[in-house]
C-alpha cells in the first residue's frame, strides 16, 4: 500500500511544524489521534470455543475504553491481534480508517503496555524512555523535551540516571507508561499494567494514567480485570466474555443497568444478587414472592413490558437483580424504611457468614435455598445460622429472564402511592 513509505515522513512533518509553535503538542495530537474500528474478528487456537468471537467494536478518536472479563475470555487477545502480534482468523482490523491486515507491527503507529514493564535492564531510565523516539530517528533535542516533559508528570524526572533494577515495582511501571506516551502514538493498548501493584499503588498509577491522557491524548484500549478500575477509567466500559461483547456503555449505565444476566453477576465487587422470584401482575400492579408464595409485595408496575414474558394474570418465574448496598439487613423484627418512597421487598433469610468491612459488614444470606449478599451496619451482630430479615431495595432493581438471560424492562414503584 502507497501510504506505508509515508506514515513516518507526514508525523515528522508535523513534528516539524509543532517544533515551530510554543506549546502546540496537543495540536499535533489532536491531528494524530486514530479511531478503531473492528469488525467480525474471529481468532481460534484450536478446535472448540474461538478466543475470540465475531467480535465487533469501535474506539472512537481520542476515546478511553476499559475493557473488562474474566480470565480466558479473550482481553488479551484482542489486545494482540490490534498491535499485529498476532494475525485473525477472520474479520477485519482498521487503525485511522486503514485496513490492517499483513500491516506489522511496527507500522501501526501503536503502542502497547503490557502486565510486566519488560524494561531494558542494561540502559539507565532516560534511554529506556527515549528508546522507541530514538529507534524512529526523532531527534536528539527533540527526545530530550519529550522525555523530561512525560518523566516530570510522572516523578521519575530524579530517577532519570538510575537503572531498573534499582526502582520499585511501581516506578518501574511507571518507566513503562512513560515509554509508551513518549512516543504520541496513535493507539494505546494496556494490558493489565496495574496487576502486579498493591492498592495505593493502583490509584495513583490510575490517576497519572488520566493525566497522562488529557495532556497527549492516544487512543486507549485499557485491559484489565479489576472492577474499580474499569469502572474509574473508562469512559467507556467494554465487558467480554467469550469472546463476545456482552455490553458497552458508560460504566455508570453498565453497572445500574447490566445488559443481561452475566454482566450484572460479573461487574460490582461483589456482583449483582440474583435470586428466582414468582411474578404476577395485572394492569397496573405486580405481586413479587419467592417461590412458593413466600415473602409477597406488591407494587406499582412500570416499564415497557412483553407481554408474551409477562402475560397478564399469569405467575411468571423471572430473576431479580439487587446490588448488595441494596439489601438492607435486620433481625426477626421488620425495620420500618428511611424513605417510604422506595419500594421494599422483605424476604426472610438465614445468615451463612459475615465479612468485615470497616464502616460496614457484609453478610453473605441464603433466601429460599438461594444465595446473596447484603450490607449490615459495622456495629451490628450477627452470628451463622441465626434467621434474619433481607430488605431488598427495588427501585433500582434489575430483572431478567431466565430462560434468556436478557434484561427486562420492569420498574417496580412503591405501593399504594407511585413515585416520580
Amino acid at each position: 500500500m502507497p501510504w506505508l513509505g509515508t506514515l513516518d515522513t507526514e508525523r515528522e512533518q508535523d513534528r516539524a511544524w509543532a517544533k515551530t509553535v510554543p506549546g502546540s503538542h496537543t495540536v499535533e495530537v489532536q491531528r494524530l489521534l486514530s479511531q478503531i474500528e473492528v469488525q467480525q474478528l474471529t481468532k481460534a487456537y484450536g478446535p472448540g470455543s474461538p478466543a475470540i468471537d465475531a467480535l465487533d467494536l469501535v474506539v472512537a478518536k481520542g476515546e478511553r475504553i476499559a475493557l473488562l472479563g474474566p480470565s480466558g475470555s479473550g482481553k488479551t487477545t484482542l489486545l494482540r491481534l490490534i498491535a499485529g502480534l498476532e494475525s485473525p482468523d477472520a474479520g477485519t482490523i482498521r487503525i485511522a480508517g486503514r485496513d490492517m491486515a499483513n500491516i506489522p507491527p511496527h507500522r501501526r503507529d501503536v503502542a502497547m503496555v503490557f502486565q510486566n514493564p519488560a524494561l531494558y535492564p542494561y540502559l539507565n531510565i532516560f534511554d529506556n524512555l527515549a528508546f522507541g523516539l530514538k529507534a524512529r530517528g526523532v531527534a536528539r533535542a527533540i527526545r530530550r523535551r519529550r522525555v523530561q516533559e512525560v518523566a516530570e508528570l510522572l516523578g521519575l524526572d530524579r530517577l532519570l540516571s538510575r537503572r531498573p533494577a534499582e526502582l520499585s515495582g511501581g516506578e518501574r511501571q511507571r518507566v513503562a507508561l512513560g515509554r509508551a506516551f513518549v512516543r504520541w502514538p496513535c493507539v494505546l493498548l494496556l494490558d493489565e499494567p496495574f496487576t502486579n501493584l498493591d492498592e495505593p499503588l493502583r490509584v495513583a498509577l490510575g490517576s497519572e494514567l488520566l493525566q497522562l491522557h488529557r495532556r497527549f491524548g492516544s487512543t486507549v484500549l485499557h485491559v484489565t480485570h479489576d472492577q474499580n478500575e474499569a469502572l474509574s477509567l473508562g469512559q467507556r466500559l467494554a465487558v467480554i466474555h467469550q469472546g463476545r461483547i456482552m455490553q458497552l456503555d458508560t460504566p455508570r449505565t453498565v453497572f445500574i443497568r447490566p445488559a443481561n444476566r452475566f454482566v450484572a453477576s460479573f461487574v460490582g465487587s461483589p456482583g449483582m444478587n440474583l435470586i428466582k422470584v414468582e411474578v404476577v401482575r395485572d394492569e397496573k400492579t405486580v405481586r413479587v414472592s419467592l417461590p412458593g408464595g413466600e415473602g409477597a409485595a406488591f407494587f406499582h408496575a412500570t416499564g415497557e413490558l412483553d407481554e408474551t414474558l409477562l402475560p397478564l394474570h399469569e405467575t411468571q418465574l423471572l430473576e431479580l437483580g439487587v446490588r448488595f448496598e441494596s439489601v438492607i439487613i435486620s433481625g426477626e423484627t421488620v425495620v420500618e424504611p428511611t424513605d417510604s418512597r422506595h419500594p421494599r421487598f422483605v424476604v426472610p433469610a438465614t445468615v451463612r457468614s459475615v465479612l468485615f468491612q470497616g464502616a460496614f459488614q457484609q453478610v453473605v444470606l441464603e433466601v429460599a435455598g438461594q444465595t446473596m449478599a447484603g450490607r449490615a451496619p459495622a456495629h451490628g451482630t450477627f452470628a451463622e445460622g441465626e434467621p434474619a430479615l433481607a430488605h431488598l431495595d427495588l427501585s433500582g432493581a434489575s430483572w431478567f429472564d431466565p430462560a434468556t438471560g436478557h434484561r427486562l424492562e420492569l420498574h417496580c414503584q412503591a405501593f399504594p402511592r407511585a413515585i416520580a
